[in-house]
């Protein structure tokens, strides 16, 4: 009796010891709540999971992704949930990568989400009415063209060589295959590295869709090689062996040795990777380890724009490409080892409404065993071309590279439609040189083990014989090369007004090491600065134009102009952390060709309409010559002088009007506009929001715009983070960030004149504008007009207590400082 009482005394106490320690758990994580992550607390709490999980010393490769957190020994639900919460955290943190967080969430207060819930699901019931369900979008694969290790057989991984010139005509004709398919890019995704990051670029630039954002994450870089990068495949498989090198290369588990972090190539020495933990940044990895690494890019960005109906453009590399096809098709361990990417030739994927990927007509296109992607044309075909065509120009005088003939004006669709075509007939001729039973080069890539592709053999008996004749690939099955509208002018050029400055510039002297070489590194500019650069010259420029939303490119002296502003901030130690820019291409390529000359075109570049140039409606595409003898020379100052008069606008119909330009179709954070809905809807016979788009704007309806954007985005994103900021952007856009900056009055900054391709700095701490040393020894007030408002550009710089400081801007390090000695040296060699 007393033993049993005994055993359900034991029992009681187990039973209540086991419920405290219940309890105490579920209060433990009650007062911790997971879900709720501010952005401030976002970094600890990832980086909190890091630095429990692993450490430095233990890890022993690549990226770990099973590396999770636990504090206790949950039951398989609790630990289900808990590492359901760490994906939420990493997702967080991933989010933000790049700008991209900012394009698909957007910060909105409790009563507005309230409000507009109700309309959205409204909307969407009427869109599924009208237009029925939405379709899952589109998937294209590029593998980046060449690299110059590539050519010379060069283990590369997350080194960053760039495109060799064979590598840009592949990807070239990569962009023409897509536009002769009739594809409208959505968004693009890329590495962190140059060769994908130049290849996206290039194809973007020839489908006149540099406006598309891009989005550059680490995880779709390359295979790291460790210890590998920068040698020989050749030589590195004759002194360790064909076996080894090959079982490195192709094994889906085998790792090359890890890279030490003394190693120049470690890539915990890039501040590209800044952003990263140490437990981020591999070592070396196995083929699986890279394919595991591309997961959350798929998962948590790729798959959701393709879900919303988007075409997405991923340009990466042969392995994380080879990792996103094996999540595709499901593909197993052993047999991805059989697959191939080839560079530069596009795969297209569709997918039906469960994200499944559809087997596409198997007599038109050719697939790759395990593959439903489908190329765009038969690999190999423009290589033979390309080497077909350097033995033309080394042996027949006067021939010239069949890409090069644009000798007439094209628009950028006429243009590369043109030499696609032409591309087209030196592959079909050079296609009876092919020997498609031969065994094909090995192009670096470690899919298939280096050997020819194996195609589907159904797609290979119905559509090989047109492909050998050059026949183009459509996914679509219609032909879209329609234009996307011309190209035209640019920002308008004032004419040169005398004007009396009494206030000099503030200048930073070229740094003695640029002008003496060897002397040393450039000392780096590390507080926070905000770097302003109107655009290089474009024709309409130098015409005289008004252009405004008009997407004229830059001319040659408008590149060259963006390369010399990216020299000479480079000669000054500049770096920056980001760039914005906005939708215009003439912007675009200035601070693309900026940050290219810095060798920092990884960086991300935030790309906004609200810093487009003013909309001069009906004036648009007009020189102020014919203006002003139409209208008369007083209205038309009012119009280009005045503060707040808006020129005529222009019609819903016009050319010039932006809700006729696809890309403003992209905009969601401006009202609804209820005529154009209404008229567009009944135009294209189903329902379509359309938004109230300017038809034409004064001077203040530009900056109303541009002026909250810098307040209520750059400054906290970024600058209130000490990141240091360029943004490059039209001459009235760039007007209203310096009124307020430099506190111009509204009747004197219409007067202020922004010179092309001239970097401003605004030094954040001493609040003014400096300009840069050129090394020329010229006076900038004499090479250049700033207007009648040079005045209150050029104010005297102030410190914190109000008092005048030396005109230089603060550099990282006072070892770099030179003695008068040295200093007299190098003034007497300027």
């Amino acid at each position: 009796m007393a033993s049993a009482r005994l055993i359900r005394c034991s029992r009681i106490f187990v039973l209540i010891g086991l419920a405290t320690i219940y309890v105490f758990t579920i209060c433990s994580h009650a007062f911790n709540p997971p879900a709720i992550v501010t952005r401030n607390s976002k970094q600890n709490l990832i980086n909190g999971i890091s630095s429990t999980s692993l450490n430095l010393k233990d890890l022993k490769s690549g990226y770990d992704t099973d590396v999770g957190y636990s504090r206790f020994l949950y039951s398989s639900k609790r630990k289900r949930r808990h590492k359901k919460r760490d994906d939420r955290l990493q997702r967080l943190i991933e989010e933000d990568e790049d700008g991209y967080k900012g394009m698909r969430i957007k910060d909105c207060p409790l009563w507005k989400r309230v409000l507009i819930k109700p309309l959205k699901m409204g909307y969407k019931m009427m869109r599924r009415i009208t237009n029925g369900k939405v379709e899952v979008g589109t998937l294209i694969l590029v593998r980046h063209g060449e690299s110059e290790w590539n050519a010379n057989k060069t283990f590369t991984g997350w080194a960053d060589p760039d495109l060799s010139e064979q590598g840009i005509r592949e990807t070239e004709h990569a962009a023409r295959l897509l536009l002769a398919g009739g594809y409208d890019i959505d968004v693009v995704f890329t590495s962190r590295l140059k060769r994908a990051i130049r290849s996206a670029w290039i194809i973007l630039g020839e489908m006149n869709q540099l406006y598309i954002p891009v989005f550059k994450s680490w995880r779709l870089n390359e295979r790291m090689y460790g210890a590998l990068t920068g040698l020989c495949k050749k030589e590195t498989a004759e002194q360790l062996g064909a076996e080894l090198v090959q079982s490195w290369r192709g094994s889906l588990r085998s790792r090359p040795p890890p890279v030490t972090m003394a190693d120049c190539h470690w890539p915990g020495r890039d501040r590209r990777y800044s952003d990263l933990s140490m437990e981020q940044i591999p070592l070396t990895e196995s083929l699986l380890d890279c394919m595991e690494r591309t997961i959350p890019a798929w998962e948590h960005k790729i798959k959701w724009e393709l879900r919303k109906g988007r075409t997405i453009l991923v340009v990466a590399h042969a392995n994380t490409l080879r990792g996103l096809v094996k999540l595709i098709d499901n593909i197993g361990d052993e047999e991805i080892q059989e697959v191939a990417i080839p560079t530069g030739i596009p795969i297209v994927y569709k997918f039906d409404t469960n994200m499944n990927p559809m087997k596409q007509d198997e007599g038109k296109y050719l697939s790759q065993r395990h593959m439903k992607g489908v190329f765009l044309e038969k690999p190999g075909t423009l290589k033979e071309a390309i080497k077909r065509e350097r033995e033309w120009i080394d042996n027949v005088p006067g021939y010239s590279k069949t890409m090069s003939r644009s000798n007439t004006a094209m628009t950028p669709v006429e243009r590369a439609l043109s030499k696609l075509k032409a591309e087209k007939e030196l592959g079909k001729w050079a296609g009876q040189f092919i020997d498609y039973g031969s065994v094909e080069e090995d192009d670096g890539s470690d899919g298939n083990q280096g050997k020819p592709i194996n195609f589907e053999d159904e797609v290979w008996r119905k559509g090989l014989e047109e492909l050998q004749e050059g026949e183009q690939f459509n996914p679509e099955g219609i032909f879209h090369a329609e234009n996307k509208g011309k190209i035209l002018n640019e920002d308008d050029v004032d004419d040169v007004i005398p004007s009396i400055i009494t206030n000099s510039p503030c200048m930073q002297s070229m740094p003695s090491q640029s002008v003496v070489p060897g002397m040393g590194q450039v000392p780096i500019r590390k507080d926070a600065v905000v770097v302003l650069i109107r655009h290089g010259k474009t024709e309409h420029n130098k015409l005289g134009l008004f252009t405004g939303w008009e997407d004229a490119p830059l001319a040659r002296e408008g590149r060259e102009e963006a390369r010399r502003a990216g020299q000479l901030l480079k000669a000054h130690g500049f770096e920056f952390d980001v760039v914005y820019t906005s939708w215009l291409s003439r912007a675009i390529e200035t601070a693309w060709l900026v940050m290219d000359e810095m060798d920092a075109i990884w960086l991300p570049i935030i790309k906004t309409w609200r810093l487009n140039e003013r909309m001069y409606g009906a004036l648009t595409g007009k020189s102020k010559s014919m203006v002003s003898q139409k209208y008369g020379e007083k209205q038309f100052k009012a119009w280009r002088r005045g503060y707040t008069v808006r020129p005529p606008p222009v019609s819903s119909f016009s050319v010039h009007y932006p809700g006729n330009d696809p890309r403003y179709k992209l905009i969601n954070d401006i009202r609804i506009s209820v005529s154009e809905t209404i008229m567009r809807s009944f135009d294209g016979g189903k329902l379509s929001l359309e938004r109230k788009l300017p038809k034409s704007e004064s001077l203040k309806d530009c900056m109303d715009r541009t002026i909250p954007y810098y307040q209520q985005q750059i400054v906290p994103d970024a600058i209130e983070k000490g990141k240091r900021v360029l943004i490059s952007s039209s001459e009235n856009a760039i007007r209203g960030l310096l009124m307020v900056l430099c506190e111009i009055p509204e009747d004197k900054i219409s007067e202020l004149e922004i010179p092309n391709g001239l970097p401003l700095i605004y030094d954040v701490k001493s609040k003014c504008i400096k300009l840069l040393d050129d090394g020329s020894g010229r006076d900038p007030l004499e090479v250049y007009n700033f207007g009648n408002a040079a005045n209150y550009l050029f104010r005297p710089c102030t410190n914190e207590d109000g008092e005048e400081e030396e005109c230089d801007i603060t550099l990282m390090a006072d070892m770099y400082t030179l003695n008068d000695y040295d200093k007299t040296i190098v003034e007497s060699l300027r």
